[in-house]
């Protein structure tokens, strides 16, 4: 298995496969690179390189109990991304994973970066605060981070259920699905897990949208009941100075994965537009 290995020591795991313009992709909370399966092997198939790592704490990288937060993350991105040697490159970042980018792209990518995309993302600024009244209560948060210490495989066998909107009248539980998530979601740490619930809501990106420059699409799902549109992409969107923006009717917030085929296409032709 493909490694690198972080100056602190954390040796982060990451799949590189084929030729050509390369896309790096971003994973959600708590999952791991598999969670880009199906578009990997789309764009594998349109001749670019694809490249997705284990963020530090989940799937197949170190468990680490310290430097779980974004700045770490979007170092250890500009880790991988030397030691690649990547160059023209499109981030597509899902989720936490769109936080995750932005860091990146922001602080990290100056030269080495084509375009942006935030999927379901968590920029700019998840929590309420004082300043940022439109966000989720810390409470909600606070809530994840006790049921995760109270019984983790539990809360991750129930999770995916408004993940993928499950819940919804009309939808089809796919148990393959729930329990691939469920796999990945098992494969990291607690304790990066838990501390990274705290990066993935509390981290302001404002600043971070306002720097980016590369052209950058952003697509949410209006439906979407973990990462709600309202404060997330559209407050994103009007933060960035070239964006995209398209919402889905209906979409959940695991639109990635189902429905894969209208993702997959909007994709392909934002990179070749």
């Amino acid at each position: 298995m493909n490694h690198i290995t972080t100056s602190d020591g954390t040796r982060i795991f990451y799949k590189d496969w084929g030729t050509g313009q390369p896309i790096v992709f971003h994973h959600g909370w708590p999952l791991s690179s598999d969670d880009w399966d199906a578009q990997m092997l789309f764009f594998l198939e349109q001749g670019y390189r694809v490249i997705a790592h284990d963020r530090r704490g989940h799937g197949r990288s170190t468990q680490t109990a310290t430097g779980n937060g974004m700045d770490t993350y979007a170092a250890d991105v500009a880790t991988l991304v030397a030691h690649l040697d990547l160059r023209d490159a499109i981030h597509i970042g899902h989720s936490t994973g769109g936080g995750e980018a932005a860091r990146y792209v922001a602080n990290h990518g100056k030269g080495r970066v084509a375009k942006l995309v935030l999927i379901g993302a968590v920029p700019p600024l998840l929590v309420k605060t004082a300043a940022h009244a439109a966000g989720i209560p810390k409470d909600v948060f606070d809530g994840l981070r006790r049921d995760l210490a109270a019984d983790r495989a539990g809360f991750y066998w129930t999770f995916p259920i408004p993940f993928y909107g499950y819940n919804r009248d009309g939808a089809t539980l796919s148990e393959a699905v729930r329990q691939n998530w469920w796999r990945q979601a098992m494969m990291g740490g607690a304790k990066p897990q838990y501390d990274c619930i705290a990066a993935l809501s509390e981290t302001d990106f404002t600043d971070d949208l306002k720097r980016i420059e590369v052209p950058t699409l952003v697509l949410h799902g209006d439906d979407d009941q973990i990462v709600p549109v309202d404060e997330a992409a559209r407050l994103s969107a009007r933060l960035l100075r070239n964006a995209t923006l398209k919402v889905y009717p209906g979409y959940p917030h695991g639109m990635c994965t189902t429905h894969a085929d209208v993702i997959n296409r909007d994709l392909l032709e934002f990179i070749r537009g």
